[in-house]
């Protein structure tokens, strides 16, 4: 009998492939955070520009996960990791007829960066205002 959070799930079927994808478009995967699940066709990361947000969660249970089980992309065809192209090491979008896949599988550390990032400009422009998370008043 399956085990762990995802075991209620099955297996799931992809929601989009390549032929529902324009030339030019950028498709963000961000479902697929289990082995179970899965909403990006492998031929549809065989033929885009790949980027993932953690290579190695990525292999494990992204959409990548699928598209290596078929066959579809090996790992060196990933593009790049998000803070790879953040950081300027590694392009992006190479063309604008490209089509470019990011397959998130969900980094805290990404998400905390972004909060703060958030946090700091609302505060520079004064936006915003204070909540009590804790209950007290």
């Amino acid at each position: 009998m399956p085990r762990g959070p995802s075991a209620w799930l099955p297996r799931c079927r992809p929601l989009i492939g390549p032929e529902q994808v324009r030339p030019g478009a950028f498709v963000a995967g961000v479902g697929a955070d289990a082995p179970e699940k899965h909403e990006l066709h492998p031929d549809l990361l065989r033929r885009a520009r790949v980027v993932v947000d953690s290579m190695e969660q990525a292999a494990a249970f992204g959409d990548l996960h699928h598209a290596l089980e078929a066959g579809a992309v090996r790992r060196e065809d990933v593009a790049a990791e998000l803070w790879e192209v953040v950081a300027g090491l590694k392009p992006g979008r190479a063309s604008e007829d490209e089509v470019t896949v990011f397959d998130s599988t969900g980094v805290a550390l990404e998400d905390a960066a972004a909060a703060v990032l958030v946090y700091d400009r609302a505060r520079a422009e004064g936006r915003g205002i204070r909540l009590p998370l804790s209950g007290a008043r």
